[in-house]
């Protein structure tokens, strides 16, 4: 399954950005990086990602994340991750970026997490 992604205004600031498939070296994940950095652009600071379609993920998908991790950073901004299944857990878990990147089990948590609305 090719990789999709939505995009949606969580509320003011809040990106929430849902993927599915498979989030892996190629062009379809390349997005991930110019969706983030698009929306920095606009005035987004706070990202949260629904993992819960992706199906797998290889170095070069982490690699994604790591990289939008590092531009949200310097932007003051704060990125979340939802929903993980297990096998794309275990990918965050054995590289330890589980203790980065926090992870929540729904979006609402994970917005919670973010701090009050705008």
């Amino acid at each position: 399954m090719p990789l999709e992604i939505e995009e949606q205004e969580y509320r003011p600031g809040v990106l929430l950005i849902r993927l599915a498939g498979r989030v892996m070296l190629g062009p379809e994940s390349e997005r991930i990086e110019r969706i983030v950095e698009q929306a920095l652009e606009r005035g987004v600071r706070d990202f949260i990602f629904d993992l819960s379609g992706v199906t797998h993920i290889d170095s070069t998908g982490i690699g994604r994340f790591i990289a939008s991790f590092n531009r949200v950073r310097r932007a003051a901004g704060k990125m979340h991750m939802v929903a993980a299944p297990g096998a794309v857990r275990d990918g965050f878990r054995v590289t330890r970026l589980d203790t980065v990147f926090p992870f929540y089990s729904d979006v609402e948590s994970a917005a919670a997490g973010l701090g009050p609305t705008g």
